[in-house]
């Protein structure tokens, strides 16, 4: 065992000191790295099931390649790299607000390392994804799968100018920049929210809200998130 807090790196951001450090964690007697942004802690290396069955689930819901995919949140990569790991994919755009995060993944410094940077198919992207959609998207730059892995919750939100992209406005600005068979899959840390799903069924055809339970080492019982799947047709 080795220091049981190690600080990667410390930026001061807009949205607040954004950290990247190791922990050693008791539980599993190993080290995991974590992201915090002032007193939220946005992602942990050890609980990664979520962002790859965000993935997963919203890939399952999409025609067959080839698929171009938004990736909104890159944290430690994870949802990137489970896109990437279908061969429909033909490339994934990941758009995080904060430029240390990418900065990150191109130094190596997170638990995936390089390989996000190294991979052809695929572009970090420095910039806000809930203005991603306000400007019209012509039908060649319209995305196959959108997802979305940002705030804690559509209630529980890490900045409150998010709050219009949760409205049917907002998704439907999202739904315009999306290929007409296209997916849109969004992760929560809060079980099924009956008024999103509304909100979600005034814009979307298809709505699905799928409960993911995963182990927790901490508990030693098992955790849940929700993935909201979202079709077009």
């Amino acid at each position: 065992m080795g220091r049981l807090i190690e600080e990667l790196d410390y930026r001061q951001t807009a949205m607040g000191p954004l950290i990247l450090r190791r922990r050693w964690v008791a539980a599993i007697d190993a080290d995991v790295v974590e992201v915090i942004l002032g007193e939220e802690h946005l992602m942990s290396s050890l609980f990664t099931v979520g962002e790859t069955e965000l993935s997963v689930r919203g890939l399952a819901a999409a025609r067959d390649g080839p698929l171009r995919v938004l990736v909104g949140g890159l944290g430690l990569g994870y949802t990137a790299r489970a896109a990437l790991a279908d061969a429909r994919v033909t490339s994934v755009d990941v758009v995080d607000a904060l430029a240390p995060v990418i900065e990150w993944h191109e130094a190596g410094l997170v638990p995936l390392g390089e390989s996000l940077g190294q991979e052809p198919r695929c572009h970090l992207k420095h910039g806000d994804f809930f203005g991603w959609f306000d400007e019209p998207r012509a039908p060649a730059d319209r995305y196959d799968v959108v997802l979305l892995d940002i705030d804690h919750s559509p209630r529980a939100l890490l900045n409150p100018d998010h709050a219009r992209f949760y409205t049917a406005a907002g998704l439907r600005r999202l739904r315009e920049g999306m290929t007409d068979d296209g997916v849109f899959a969004m992760w929560s840390d809060e079980g099924p929210d009956p008024d999103f799903i509304a909100v979600l069924e005034a814009v979307f055809e298809q709505v699905s809200a799928e409960v993911v339970a995963f182990d927790n080492p901490l508990t030693g019982g098992h955790s849940t998130c929700t993935i909201y799947v979202c079709g077009r047709a």
